[in-house]
């Protein structure tokens, strides 16, 4: 009896090897989001191989998946506006949520938004903001307080901001009294016009890993992401964060499955997994964004917690701007950016 019971162990370790064997989940995600251990842990605990490849803008995801059909990934991770743009796009499929039984560790102030109400087809993983950065060893930090500042002649030749036209165009149009989320190209032009004064102080775009060029003492003031800043804190505390006067950016990056994902069932899997508290801590450590994980927030050190550069205060949110989907309206800003970059 002991020698049958020990003969069905080895079959069923075999079968549950052969059921894995060339298992995976292929994830399309911003670059230095998740730590490589929690990969790992999660391949070690399910048997399941992670393809991992990056992207350093929204919009260069969305092209990729748009030229895909919505096949080639199971998961990434947009930014609301684009959730809304892709789900209305078809490139996005609903998400199963009895599969998701740790959905109930997220904020609920973080859910049901307008980009993707009932989050039928996004789950949020990172909130974070878009303000200014700053070395405060080579610029006073009391001196820069808003996005007009930037505009100032001294900066000629060294500021960097993010390759995002949404989030430039966000600067000029809050410094003219607009909405981020206008639609009306009458503002939107104002904003570029505004912009074309800003472009002889710009010296780099950069939306991969922006700390590095202030790391490397390659620019000390320019727009920049809160985790950025707070992962450039760790060689170096005198890079700093501000949140500008005119209000900051803020945006909620989710997990998402596209249409055509060819390994869903893992997908949801892997989700589940990034939903656990210990998963989302140990993601808030390495990263240094806000995690949308509320039970999660109660695990982490209490001068993580605190720290404002990832967790702001109501009043700073309240100040901001969440970006939304603009629609057809996205057109009109890429027409703009175009024209901005290229000089005309």
């Amino acid at each position: 009896m002991k020698l049958l019971k020990t003969f069905s162990m080895v079959l069923f370790s075999i079968s549950a090897c052969l059921a894995y064997a060339g298992e995976k989940v292929i994830v399309y995600n911003w670059s230095e989001y998740i730590p490589e251990e929690l990969l790992k842990q999660f391949t070690k605990e399910t048997g399941i191989e992670v393809e991992y490849s990056v992207y350093e803008s929204n919009e260069a995801m969305y092209a990729k998946i748009k030229l895909l059909g919505g096949g080639g990934y199971d998961i990434v991770v947009p930014s609301g506006y684009y959730i809304s743009k892709m789900r209305q796009e078809g490139l996005l499929q609903v998400i199963d949520q009895s599969k998701l039984d740790n959905k109930r560790n997220l904020d609920s102030e973080l859910l049901n938004k307008e980009y993707d109400p009932g989050n039928k087809y996004s789950i949020p993983y990172f909130w974070g903001s878009t303000g200014i950065g700053i070395n405060s060893s080579e610029i006073p930090y009391e001196s820069i307080t808003a996005w007009k500042d930037l505009w100032d002649k001294k900066w000629a030749n060294s500021l960097l901001l993010t390759d995002d036209v949404r989030e430039v165009f966000h600067m000029a149009l809050r410094q003219l009294g607009y909405s981020g989320n206008t639609t009306n190209e009458a503002e939107i032009k104002q904003a570029y016009e505004l912009l074309k004064n800003l472009m002889p102080n710009v010296v780099a775009f950069n939306s991969d890993a922006p700390r590095m060029p202030f790391l490397a003492g390659d620019v000390n003031l320019g727009m920049i992401w809160n985790g950025e800043v707070s992962q450039a804190q760790s060689e170096n505390k005198n890079i700093q964060y501000i949140y500008p006067k005119e209000g900051a950016i803020f945006w909620v990056d989710s997990f998402a499955i596209p249409a055509k994902a060819p390994n869903t069932a893992n997908a949801h899997k892997f989700i589940n997994f990034m939903l656990r508290p210990e998963s989302a801590k140990a993601c808030v450590e390495f990263v240094g964004y806000a995690t949308a994980n509320k039970s999660a927030v109660a695990l982490l050190d209490k001068e993580l917690r605190e720290n404002k550069t990832i967790f702001p205060d109501s009043k700073t949110i309240a100040n901001g701007e969440f970006h939304t989907d603009v629609g057809t309206a996205t057109a009109i800003y890429e027409k703009y950016w175009e024209l901005l970059k290229s000089g005309r």
